[in-house]
């Protein structure tokens, strides 16, 4: 499985982006997948995943009013949608993905997009 994350930029606060995350090699309906950060000086984070099922859990309280994460069986794709971003929420964000359920929740996921990078200014 290949995994290739964009749609980061540089936005003010208060903005919205939208990442996606584009699968290749398995289709997203059997995959469980999550989005993560890295924010500068800081240990990588989870932040929302979402099951094969379409079970969604967050890891982030900070973001759960603020990112919706979706999926598009017909694009093949995983989606994060974020307002009302902060600077707080700058870093390189990660998707995610395993097809094997027990490794998902142990964290532990088996494949990995590149990262993109989204910086909110003040």
């Amino acid at each position: 499985v290949q995994l290739q994350a964009f749609g980061g930029g540089l936005v003010q606060t208060g903005a919205s982006l939208r990442l996606s995350c584009a699968a290749a090699g398995r289709p997203v309906s059997v995959l469980h997948m999550g989005w993560f950060r890295q924010s500068p000086g800081k240990a990588r984070e989870a932040v929302v995943a979402i099951t094969s099922s379409g079970g969604i859990t967050y890891y982030t309280d900070s973001v759960k009013d603020r990112f919706t994460i979706s999926r598009d069986n017909a694009k093949n794709t995983m989606s994060l949608q974020m307002n009302s971003l902060e600077p707080e929420d700058t870093g390189v964000y990660y998707c995610a993905a395993t097809d094997r359920y027990n490794n998902y929740a142990n964290g532990r996921y088996d494949y990995w997009g590149q990262g993109t990078l989204v910086t909110v200014s003040s």
